[in-house]
C-alpha cells in the first residue's frame, strides 16, 4: 500500500473517532478549565507530549499553565484544575496524580479511551475518545484501527484539544490574533 493510502485511512479513522465527541463532554471540559486559576496537564508517553502541545496554546490564550513533572511545576491547590491525558485511564502515575489532586480539592479532568476508569472515578470531568486501545491493536482488534498501538488515541488526543481550545477561544471572544503575541519569540 502507498504512503498516500495509509495517509487517506488514517484521516478516515480520525474522521469516525471524533466524529463521536460528545459536545457536552467537551463544554464541561471546557468550563472546567477556564474556570482554573492555573491548569496542570499530564500524561505519559506520547499523549502526554499531546498534552504539552495543549499546554503551549493554554498559555498562548493567556491561561496560567504547567505541565506536571517539570522544574517550575508550582504544587497543586483547590483553585486549581488537573487535566491528564490517558487512553487507559489507569496509567499507575496518572491515577497517583488524580488521587493527590483530590486530596488538594482540585478537580480533575480526563480525556480517555476509557470513561469508567480508575481516573474517570476521580475525575469531575471526563471526556471520551472512542479510539482504540494499544492493547487492542496488537491482535484480533487490528480492523479497528490500522495503525500500531495507541496513534489512534494520540491523534485523536491532539485534535480533539485543538477543538477544545476552540470551544474555548469563543467562550471568551478570542482569536488567534489574540494568541500571537504570547507566540515564543527567542527561537
Amino acid at each position: 500500500m502507498s504512503s498516500r493510502q495509509y495517509a487517506a485511512d488514517i484521516l478516515k479513522e480520525l474522521e469516525r473517532t471524533l466524529s463521536q465527541l460528545d459536545d457536552a463532554e467537551m463544554q464541561a471540559m471546557a468550563k472546567q478549565v477556564l474556570a482554573a486559576e492555573r491548569i496542570f496537564v499530564a500524561g505519559a508517553g506520547r499523549s502526554g507530549l499531546m498534552g504539552k502541545a495543549f499546554a503551549m496554546r493554554l498559555m498562548q490564550m493567556g491561561l496560567t499553565v504547567y505541565v506536571v513533572g517539570e522544574t517550575v511545576t508550582p504544587g497543586i491547590g483547590s483553585a486549581d484544575f488537573l487535566l491528564l491525558c490517558s487512553g487507559s485511564g489507569e496509567t499507575g502515575g496518572l491515577v497517583a496524580m488524580a488521587r493527590k489532586a483530590n486530596q488538594a480539592g482540585a478537580p480533575v479532568g480526563l480525556i480517555t479511551i476509557k470513561p469508567d476508569s480508575t481516573i474517570a472515578q476521580l475525575a469531575q470531568a471526563v471526556v471520551r475518545l472512542p479510539a482504540s486501545a494499544k492493547e487492542d491493536t496488537a491482535g484480533a482488534g487490528a480492523d479497528v484501527t490500522i495503525q500500531p498501538m495507541g496513534s489512534l488515541f494520540e491523534q485523536s488526543l491532539l485534535l480533539s484539544m485543538d477543538a477544545l481550545i476552540l470551544t474555548m477561544m469563543e467562550m471568551k471572544g478570542m482569536t488567534g490574533a489574540d494568541m500571537f503575541s504570547r507566540h515564543a519569540n527567542l527561537e
